[in-house]
């Protein structure tokens, strides 16, 4: 789902019409400071409203206390009835971001290599440590998958690393298959050293795509000054789209993440649109 203020009518409309056309999974991005569903509050209402799609989740885990982001996390997992997908992003960086967050001047990397091991520790149940030396904490309520599945993103050197030694799978986003080809083997590298397998189903992409080219021209800046340009990373109708999907798939991805790069359509008609693109691709 994109950027926008909350409505719930759409909403709720988007998920029970994704579900009844057998779309796999609906995702929800984490955006502070933009105009945005918080995905803690769109799942809860998604979970209300169907039955069988999985309901995932890019969530940025500054901002909260680390254990009430997990309480928080395994709860949402109990709402779903385990349908929920988590993969943990360090934001946009957008301006204004790390002082919303209260993580101005700290490196966004380091805090997730610090969190992610007290997350799995506490969904499984274990005791962490608090800043009360003499008190551990343990979550009154754990997730209903066992184990909850932690996934990263980025494709730089740090995130790559971070993917192989921490993570479950990979979700990139906006780059070309060739590039995520050379990701996926860096991070599986990465696994191989320190002595983990990360499953090879388990990387995928996040793919932004324009129906018409006009649809370019109206894509909100999402994206730090001085990044790559949009464009070339982003697919233009059907056929570029499922060329895309094919490319990613001969790279060796398989989850992928398909989202509309500029609004201006109803739910509706955007759903109705992909699943004539590109369902029948759907394993």
């Amino acid at each position: 789902m994109g950027v926008g203020a909350p409505d719930p009518d759409d909403l709720a409309l988007a998920v029970t019409q994704a579900e009844a056309q057998g779309f796999d999974s609906l995702w929800f991005s984490d955006l502070p400071v933009l105009a945005a569903t918080d995905p803690f509050l769109a799942v809860a209402v998604a979970s209300a409203v169907s039955s069988r799609l999985k309901l995932g989740v890019n969530l940025v885990p500054f901002g909260y206390q680390p254990y009430v982001f997990a309480r928080q996390v395994a709860q949402l997992d109990q709402l779903t009835r385990g349908r929920l997908l988590v993969t943990l992003v360090p934001g946009l960086d957008q301006p204004g971001e790390r002082a919303a967050l209260g993580i101005t001047g700290r490196h966004r990397g380091r805090l997730l290599d610090d969190v992610i091991g007290d997350l799995r520790a506490w969904w499984a149940g274990e005791a962490v440590a608090s800043a009360d030396p003499e008190v551990k904490l343990t979550l009154p309520v754990r997730p209903v998958q066992d184990p909850l599945e932690i996934w990263l993103g980025g494709a730089g050197p740090d995130a790559v690393t971070r993917a192989g030694r921490l993570a479950d799978g990979w979700l990139g986003a906006l780059m070309d298959p060739a590039r995520a080809l050379t990701v996926r083997q860096a991070i599986e590298r990465e696994a191989a050293a320190a002595g983990r397998v990360i499953d090879p189903e388990h990387f995928g992409l996040s793919i932004a795509y324009a129906r018409r080219d006009a649809d370019l021209q109206r894509a909100p800046r999402l994206r730090r000054p001085g990044a790559e340009p949009l464009a070339p990373l982003v697919p233009v109708g059907r056929d570029a789209l499922r060329a895309m999907l094919g490319q990613l798939i001969d790279a060796g991805l398989s989850k992928f993440v398909v989202r509309p790069v500029a609004p201006g359509t109803t739910w509706p008609d955007e759903l109705a649109w992909l699943a004539d693109a590109v369902l029948d691709l759907q394993t």
